[in-house]
């Protein structure tokens, strides 16, 4: 120890290279600068750290070194620092003050700023002294000791760098008291990491002494406690212990070989992978994090090599997840990453590739022989193929005979026995040694809430084949800092400890409650049976989320005995669960089971056995008459004793896949560890269904062998009861698949079933297991051609020849590994299957893959899933699915909601099929729904429902849009259809509507069954399961229903990325801006909304100003519900088709919503992604997690990831603003930040900023302005969604916000928005319209741009002088010019080119930059849109009429047959010219006609007259015009018509539409201006403010006529 006063610390000195450099201790502060002060001389010390560390240490540093030149330089945090770009600001910060080679540089910080900043010193001036000061535990552990320095590159980490070995490295571990909880487990993975590859011995003391480890750094020390070792805690000297024993072991190693030629290379034990899947994913993931699964990955090399054990493997996995680390790629901290999509197994083997330790084409990786020892002294070639198989999702397996044929191998523990084992050694008196335990994710599950509930202690002997338990006696504690208790889906653990948890006796105050839950599907699977029971019993459990699922809140209020009902006919495990708890209930236990037949009665048999070994003895009841067995079990009040050793069965479930194998193939294999004597119900598997099957079966009481028929020659089996051994029926299944021989004489079936038949029967309750496995053999099976049918308690599969099968088949697994194993069996025979999610045999038996191929001999490739093909986590899941974009939708919601409405409109806009499924329903059994309910009852009419559900799926999966019956959510099994269909298959939509709409419409509708409830109460039930099944929603808003067509057509061909004309991309080059508004009620601008929105790119709804009231919000106030938010975006989805930018501006960040309610803010994020918000603001001050989460489901929407600083303290060229930048980087598709310019200065710092950050590779858009007066200068250079106001609107969204017009004006004065000049070309023009259009246009707008008429009789020089010109902005073209204009442009539309004329020209810059003359043709777009609005229902049968053979007939022409009119009648007074005409166009389906009096077929609804209006009459007798009789208007169904002619303002044809009903007249002056808005939008980009433009061409019109 050093002892440089009495003052001094007490410090743990570690040797490296020789130098006792590693100081070690508490609050060291002090030591250090007079430590370096004293033995490092220098000119100046420099400081460099982030800003986060800033905060805490600097100002005790600056203390410190008072007295010296003492300079500090802070950067950014995060890995984006460690650059070449972060390495030169360093180096020019030195420069610049004139730092010398006696410097000295203190690195304070994590592993980034020691990596950095150490490689700057190995640099600077050839080289200079530098400290390592760590502030993380990965830093202390790692980074800091061995002198390796680096930086990264876009190649990979750390690929530039050297050896530089600092002077001191301080170990200060007071400074892990203010490190997050999740960068201390991001140091323990390297913890881990040291103790796994040396010290067995330590790395156990690791495994047991994780909760105390961890509370070392929760209670910080005050008055420099530990600085000093008497003054020391337990946890203190514990926690140093662990960091000096790993930093130890490193520097022995850094010692033997500190240039990383061989034993150093171990220090990388799980880098090699844990740093390719870092460089996919950082900045978003942390080292540890990545080392740590890295970890697994390696290890689970090693064991598919055959050099490393299961149960290493194991250990290292609840060693690591004891600490919160993840431990696979799939785990939802890094899953949920946008950038875990780039997580492919090809790129992460390129990123290898580069890795520093590789020597050829091998790969070199560590690998472990067993805990504490390495296989080699050195890293380990491996090839490629077997780091692919490891890491990829899907296995293929290669059919064949076994090459270790005969086999004999043993089967991992049994799930059922371990998971009891566990339990009961847990609760007992005494220390008990278990061997052959199954190291699974189930029993680690099992094993990890038996340590959070604090009651009992493990450990591990013989190399971590025995794991030691000492008992509590039941002695149990609420879990540590209410953490809730996961349990994944471990169906076992979740029922066996809902029991446990209410043994748990409260030791503190308040009372706390014990939490258990579990992912998606654990949430599905009941267990309301058992809690039912309990709460009769008096335990308090309460539901958190569903009815009768997890999570569950159980009390402390224990468990208090006496009689128990229980119904146990959906599984034997709730009875497993009381029994296993009832010795230590308050009263001795009389369990009655109720409910009919218990299921898998022999589990139970097993769990009394087990008690009984554990000195527990339960006598159940029998008949006095007849003594048959009742279901009533005695449990006496007694405590558990440890036996010294137990041994865990093999698992016999598991044991039938090896045997099956053997029986496919004609192969032999023996299990010598499960015989007719197993506790276990599937060790009959071998007798009950192989032998019957054709197998040679030969079984004693410790061993099974099954010799299989030779290949093809299975039979099918009859009948076979298999509920004494359920969760063998899925290995049954897949044998029966291709057993094609009749049965056994006496097994046949007597119902005149084929031959190939095996009916599995007894195995209902395998619908709610991991999966409903019923169900997924059945849609599985389906895939190879093998035909099924489902059965109440079963299923019946019908044999087909092997030949006969598909090959390549991609088998889904649920999940489940009971699935995944039983069709490998089935692989073994048909080429080409993959077995997806090939990680849910962990479950069970982790090796299983290494097994079938190192002791079976059957082939295993790794397979790399398209994105598409393992999407099966569900609507909310960690990544979005992606969908086949002709992918078959299916909307849900209320009855009465508008399926039917919007399901129509949507399948019109993306051109699909629209099917009803109730009408469907009806169709198939012949009857109205409300007859079947009345007739079978609703029970069977929902199991019929579902049944129709999965056919109309199965057989219509791409094409359609399918409206579901509004109950179909109502029962669990069609719940789960709807999920996985929204998982892989397609979207599901809700479409929602007010309740109060909704109970209006069913109070008027008759042809439904009534609900026998009231509506609203059928809502309140079904509105969770709506949510729960679908990822979009679709909000209804039947009272504001304007725009509804367009809004629906928006909306779903976003959905399906069918979208052509997508919301603007901020990254264009085109500036963007958004209005915001700032109502609180948005109705209330439908007013002035197309007004205010003249110019913009989107619309921003700033919901934290919303208010139910409508008056204006106050900071701080109540949020609005999410209900009326959905009401408020729906209705002014209906009224613009602009995008919208959904913002919930927090108090701290400017707006009124509290910063306190996270979670309401995250149900708002929620609903923005689902009813397809472009845009979402999402504040970079909410929790990281959650912004990842909510990005990974974000679809098509965009986030912009805002910060927003209202103190003025933030500075452009400080750190703090690099900082959120970084953050908002990586969490946004768009940064937003947003300072308070002071001076004009600020805003030419922003400038610099925005450009600094726009050069960087894949920078994203930035939107960075500054507020305040001073600020405006900011608003009006920024690019990118700049937030603009209007003089209309109540309020600005924020200080010195400007309008658009205003920023266009400003752009102009500063020389960024240079005057064009338009005009019209032709003759006569004087009276045109144009210039009223597009001056009026350009002056609402800001723009300084004008319109002018150029008259001339042909194309003359003055026009090709205009068109030259630089000022020339484009043109509008009219006769005579529309051909003659044509050579002088570059290139001409195809619409232009059919049409044969041009009336618009456009400049457009092309990629070498210069320009070229564009000529297009507005008229028919003009022309279609006037009639699309304005009829509806076009179909095949639709026909119109054009009136004319001139140029603008041929536009009114090409619009038509571009909306699908199929029949155009034509006529000309001059019929020559007509048929000359539809020559033109000989495939539009045009008719020519000599008479307006009849039509070939069925009258016009759409009429375009293009002939002169005085050249046309409705009245007869004027010769020389064109008469018009009213039977051209005698569509019954109405229509529109369009005279093309500007004068008079009613013309004969419109005069006589109006005296028809249903017609809609259009005067050509609308034409006129539709096609001028269009012109518009071509040359300025931006939608012209048509309002004021059609009142003042209007207002000009009457005045001149």
């Amino acid at each position: 120890m050093a002892a440089l006063s009495e003052t001094a610390p007490d410090i743990h000195k570690v040797s490296v290279l020789g130098k006792e450099s590693i100081h070690c201790g508490f609050h060291l502060i002090p030591y250090i600068s007079s430590t370096v002060l004293r033995t490092l001389p220098a000119s100046t010390y420099v400081l460099v750290t982030d800003t986060h560390v800033a905060k805490l240490h600097l100002t005790a540093f600056e203390e410190a070194f008072s007295g010296s030149r003492f300079l500090t330089h802070v950067i950014p945090p995060g890995e984006t620092s460690k650059s070449r770009q972060g390495k030169t600001d360093i180096e020019d910060f030195l420069l610049a003050n004139t730092c010398t080679r006696d410097t000295v540089i203190l690195a304070l910080g994590g592993g980034v700023i020691g990596d950095l900043v150490g490689f700057v010193a190995a640099t600077f001036m050839r080289g200079v002294r530098f400290v390592q000061i760590p502030t993380t535990l990965l830093a202390m552990v790692d980074s800091s000791v061995g002198g390796k320095t680096a930086i990264d590159t876009p190649h990979g980490k750390n690929l530039i760098g050297a050896f530089w070995q600092p002077e001191y490295v301080f170990i200060d571990a007071a400074f892990l008291e203010t490190l997050p909880s999740r960068e201390f487990a991001n140091g323990m993975a390297e913890v881990v990491k040291t103790a796994a590859i040396w010290n067995e011995t330590e790395f156990a003391s690791l495994e047991s002494g994780s909760a105390d480890i961890i509370s070392a750094i929760q209670t910080p020390s005050t008055s420099f406690a530990g600085r000093h070792i008497a003054t020391r805690t337990p946890a203190q000297s514990l926690l140093l212990s662990v960091i000096v024993g790993s930093i130890s072991v490193k520097a022995h190693i850094v010692t033997i070989d500190e240039r990383e030629t061989g034993l150093r290379n171990l220090v990388n034990f799980g880098h090699t992978i844990g740093h390719a899947i870092e460089a996919v994913l950082t900045p978003g993931a942390l080292h540890g994090e990545c080392v740590s699964v890295g970890i697994i990955l390696e290890a689970e090399v090693a064991r598919q090599i055959g050099i490393l054990a299961q149960g290493a493997v194991g250990r290292l996995t609840r060693c690591l997840a004891s600490y919160n680390l993840p431990v696979s790629l799939t785990d939802p901290r890094l899953a949920s990453l946008p950038a875990a999509r780039g997580l492919s197994v090809g790129r992460l083997l390129d990123i290898m590739r580069i890795d520093k330790k590789n020597s050829g084409s091998e790969k070199k990786i560590v690998l472990l022989s067993r805990i504490g020892a390495t296989h080699e002294p050195r890293a380990t070639g491996v090839a490629d193929d077997v780091i692919r198989k490891t890491l990829s999702s899907a296995v293929r397996v290669v059919p064949g005979i076994p090459s270790k044929n005969p086999v004999t191998m043993a089967t991992p523990g049994s799930k059922s026995i371990s998971n009891r084992a566990l339990v009961l050694a847990a609760l007992a008196k005494g220390t008990c040694r278990l061997t052959n335990l199954l190291h699974s994710d189930d029993t680690q599950v099992m094993m990890n809430a038996l340590i959070e509930l604090q009651g009992a202690k493990f450990s591990w002997e013989d190399n971590g084949e025995t794991l030691v338990v000492e008992g509590g006696e039941g002695r149990l504690r609420p879990p540590r800092n209410n953490k809730h208790l996961y349990l994944g889906n471990a169906g076992t653990a979740a029922r066996f400890l809902t029991t446990v948890c209410t043994l748990v006796k409260q030791d503190q105050t308040p009372e706390t409650a014990t939490v258990i839950t579990g992912n998606a599907r654990m949430k599905q699977r009941p267990v309301g049976p058992l809690v039912d029971a309990l709460r009769a019993n008096g335990s308090s459990v309460d539901f958190l989320e569903s009815q009768g699922c997890l999570p569950l809140a159980i009390g402390t209020g224990g468990f208090k005995g006496g009689r128990i009902r229980l119904a146990a006919s959906v599984s034997s495990q709730y009875v497993s669960s009381i029994l296993l708890c009832a010795p230590y209930a308050a009263e001795p236990v009389v369990l009655e089971l109720t409910g009919g037949a218990v299921i898998s009665q022999p589990y139970i048999n097993m769990t009394i056995a087990m008690m009984r070994e554990f000195g527990v003895s339960v006598t159940r009841d029998t008949d006095p008459e007849t003594g048959k067995p009742l279901g009533v079990y005695q449990i006496p009040s007694a405590t558990y004793v440890n036996p010294g050793d137990y041994s865990i069965e093999s698992d016999a479930s598991s044991a039938t896949y090896p045997l099956a194998i053997a029986a496919i193939t004609g192969t032999t294999c023996t299990i010598p560890n499960i015989g007719s004597a197993s506790l276990q119900g599937d060790a009959g598997f071998a007798k009950g269904v192989l032998e019957p099957m054709g197998c040679k079966v030969v079984q004693t009481a410790t061993s099974t062998t099954v010799t299989g028929p030779p290949p093809g020659q299975l039979r099918a089996i009859g009948r076979v009861d298999m509920e004494p051994m359920t969760d063998a029926f899925l290995t049954a299944s897949v044998l029966a698949a291709v057993a094609t021989l009749p049965p056994l004489p006496g097994r046949e079936l007597r119902d005149g079933s084929t031959p190939n038949t095996t009916r599995i029967i007894g195995i209902a309750n395998q619908r709610v297991k991991e999966c409903n496995r019923i169900r997924a053999m059945i849609d599985e099976l389906a895939k190879f051609g093998v035909e099924t049918k489902e059965l109440d308690d079963g299923l019946e599969v019908y044999g087909k020849s092997v030949s006969g099968l598909r090959e390549g088949v991609s088998v889904h697994c649920y999940d489940d590994h009971r699935v995944a194993m039983a069709f490998s069996v089935l692989a073994a025979v048909i080429r080409g299957t993959i077995l997806e999610e090939k990680r849910c045999v962990e479950k069970t038996w982790p090796n299983w893959w290494d097994d079938l191929q190192n002791k079976i001999g059957i082939q295993v490739e790794g397979v790399e899933l398209a994105p598409s093909s393992d999407a099966h986590a569900g609507p909310s899941s960690s990544s979005p699915p992606e969908y086949d974009p002709s992918a078959s939708i299916v909307l849900v919601g209320m009855r009465g909601a508008g399926k039917t409405h919007i399901g129509n409109l949507a399948a019109s806009a993306l051109d699909r099929k629209f099917l009803d499924a109730d009408a469907y329903f009806e169709e198939k059994h012949a009857k109205v729904i409300s007859v079947f309910v009345r007739e079978n009852g609703w029970d069977a009419f929902r199991a019929a429902e579902k049944a129709i559900f999965d056919e109309i799926l199965e057989t219509n999966p791409t094409g359609h849009v399918i409206s579901s019956g509004g109950g179909i959510v109502e029962t669990p099994a069609a719940r789960e259809s709807l999920v996985a269909w929204g998982k892989s298959r397609g979207p599901v939509v809700h479409i929602s509507r007010d309740i109060g709409e909704i109970v209006r419409y069913l109070g008027e509708e008759t042809a439904r069954p009534a609900y026998g409830e009231s509506v609203e109460d059928v809502f309140k039930r079904r509105q969770p399961w709506y949510d729960q099944v679908s990822a979009h929603k679709f909000t209804n808003d039947v009272g504001a229903a304007t725009r509804t067509e367009e809004e629906v057509a928006r909306f779903f061909k976003d959905i399906t990325g069918t979208n052509s004309e997508p919301a603007t991309s901020p990254a264009s080059d085109k500036r963007t801006y958004f209005l915001s508004l700032t109502y609180p009620d948005i109705t209330k601008s439908f007013s002035v909304l197309d007004d205010v929105t003249t110019g913009v790119d989107a619309v921003e709804l700033r919901v934290d100003l919303l208010t139910l009231s409508g008056d204006p919000a106050i900071p701080g106030s109540v949020p609005p519900p999410v209900e009326y938010v959905a009401s408020q975006l729906a209705s002014l989805r209906e009224h613009t088709p602009l995008p919208i930018v959904f913002t919930v501006r927090t108090v701290s960040q400017g707006g009124v919503f509290p910063d306190d309610e996270e979670e309401k803010a995250f149900a708002l994020f929620d609903l923005a992604l689902r009813t397809g918000c472009e845009y979402v603001d999402v504040e970079i001050s909410w929790p990281e997690s959650r912004i990842k989460a909510l990005a990974s489901r974000k679809g098509s929407s965009q986030i912009i990831a805002s910060w927003h600083d209202w103190s003025g303290d933030m500075k452009w060229d400080g750190a703090v603003v690099k900082e959120k930048y970084v953050l908002a980087s990586k969490l946004g598709d768009i940064v937003k930040i947003v300072g308070k310019a002071t001076t004009i200065e600020d805003n030419f710092a922003l400038h610099n900023f925005a450009t600094s950050v726009a050069r960087k590779p894949g920078a994203k858009p930035l939107i960075a302005i500054n507020m305040g007066l001073e600020g405006q200068l900011s608003r009006i250079l920024n690019p990118t969604l700049s937030p603009v106001s209007h003089p209309l609107l109540p309020t600005r969204a924020a200080p010195g916000q400007l309008s658009f017009a205003e920023i266009q004006s400003a752009l102009h004065l500063i020389g960024k928005l240079p005057a064009k000049k338009f005009y019209l070309f032709g003759s006569p023009i004087a009276y045109s319209m144009s210039p009223t259009i597009h001056n009026m246009g350009f002056e609402v707008l800001g723009l300084p741009h004008h319109y002018s008429l150029l008259e001339t009789p042909g194309v003359d020089d003055k026009i090709r002088a205009a068109l030259k010109s630089e000022e020339f902005g484009g043109a509008s073209v009219t006769i005579p010019h529309k051909l003659a204009i044509i050579p002088l442009l570059d290139s001409v539309s195809p619409h232009a080119q059919a049409i044969g004329a041009i009336n618009t020209i456009i400049p457009r810059a092309k990629p070498d930059g210069s320009r070229e003359l564009f000529g297009d043709n507005t008229d028919w777009l003009a022309i279609r849109e006037c009639v699309r609005k304005n009829i509806k229902n076009i179909n095949g049968q639709t026909t119109a009429l054009v009136i004319g053979a001139g140029g603008t007939s041929r536009a009114a022409i090409y619009a038509l047959h571009d909306l699908g009119i199929n029949t155009i009648y034509l006529f000309n007074r001059t019929i020559a010219s007509a048929h000359s005409l539809a020559r033109v166009f000989p495939d539009y389906g045009i008719a020519v006609v000599d008479t307006l009096e009849a039509f070939p077929g069925s009258s016009p609804s759409v009429i375009i007259s293009t002939v002169p209006a005085f050249a046309t009459t409705s009245t007869p007798g004027n010769d020389g015009t064109l008469l018009l009789p009213a039977s051209i208007f005698s569509s019954e169904e109405g229509g529109v018509v369009i005279d093309m002619a500007y004068k008079p303002a009613e013309t004969p044809l419109l005069r006589l539409a109006k005296q028809v009903s249903n017609w809609v007249a259009i005067p050509g002056l609308a034409i006129l201006l539709e096609q001028g808005y269009l012109q518009f939008e071509a040359w300025t980009g931006r939608r012209a403010p048509r309002s004021l433009i059609e009142k003042t061409v209007w207002e000009k019109y009457q005045s001149n006529n």
